[in-house]
């Protein structure tokens, strides 16, 4: 079972009208280790930035966001108007240059050319109606936060069900080994034994091959690994079910569990066991491949 997962990744657009303007709000978001933000609003509207900052932050824990608002007025082309001080500063730069090296004066063409001489002309708006305009603006932004939230959730249930899946095989392959006789300590203590007598054959008293091959078993013994594999898998699904943002708490997790394979892998004395503990690694870290993107 899982909970109220979400994921960091989705998209929703949204478009509106108001006193004769029309506007289209596009959010995207991807992976992030807080909550970024990059927004891209028309001029003069960026007094909205402080509001919107804070009204992401009640609906979203998570995700790099990338905002886009385009704004066009109904029925009428506002134009272009030239951007005195832009000309100027250009004009000035090129005199410099020209005192320096001889060149032809510059086309009005070329001027009208640069970037930020030439601009569109903003309609004038009284402040009530400036008001009225970013208070419909930031209801709509409302809305495409909560379709984009919408689409987070929809992701991160397809993502849970996934992640339950890969736990159920984490906890199978973990049983596999208990089974496994290898992985037994008697089993540990015969073979290392075996091995002992053959290379130390009759150069060590009996006893203390006994006692070397009980240390060696010891340390050979992967039930600890095992039964904290268990607990991982336990305390993982309860983090599927739990509602609000885990992604944090999940990828601590992951690399709990990867630490418990490589251990097993490393203490491993049989290759059936050693196969287990790979098998194990490499779920897990499709596990953590689909924990990144989890808020």
């Amino acid at each position: 079972m899982t909970g109220n997962l979400s994921s960091m990744t989705g998209f929703a657009r949204i478009e509106g009208a108001h006193d004769g303007w029309r506007y289209i709000w596009e959010v995207r978001s991807v992976n992030g280790r807080g909550l970024e933000w990059r927004a891209r609003l028309p001029a003069g509207f960026d007094a909205l930035d402080p509001e919107m900052r804070k009204l992401a932050k009640q609906k979203l824990a998570r995700g790099t966001l990338n905002i886009g608002l385009t704004l066009n007025k109904d029925g009428q082309d506002a134009g272009y108007a030239i951007n005195e001080a832009m000309l100027d500063n250009a004009v000035a730069m090129i005199e410099k240059i020209r005192l320096r090296i001889e060149c032809a004066p510059p086309q009005a063409e070329g001027l009208l050319a640069l970037r930020g001489v030439i601009e569109q002309a903003e309609d004038e708006m009284s402040e009530e109606m400036r008001e009225a305009l970013c208070a419909a603006l930031m209801t709509s932004f409302a809305q495409a936060l909560d379709g984009l939230a919408d689409a987070r959730r929809k992701e991160g249930v397809a993502m849970g069900e996934v992640l339950a899946g890969q736990l159920d095989m984490i906890e199978k392959l973990t049983a596999d080994a208990a089974a496994n006789a290898a992985a037994m300590p008697a089993a540990i203590r015969d073979r290392i034994s075996a091995q002992l007598k053959e290379l130390l054959e009759g150069a060590v008293p009996e006893d203390r091959l006994a006692q070397e091959a009980s240390l060696l078993a010891i340390k050979a013994d992967v039930r600890e690994e095992l039964d904290r594999l268990s607990s991982h898998v336990g305390a993982g699904r309860a983090l599927l079910a739990k509602s609000g943002p885990v992604g944090r708490d999940l990828d601590f997790l992951t690399q709990e569990l990867n630490r418990e394979a490589n251990t097993l892998c490393s203490k491993a004395q049989d290759m059936e066991l050693k196969r287990i503990g790979l098998d194990l690694k490499r779920v897990i870290d499709q596990v953590r491949e689909q924990v990144q993107n989890i808020e």
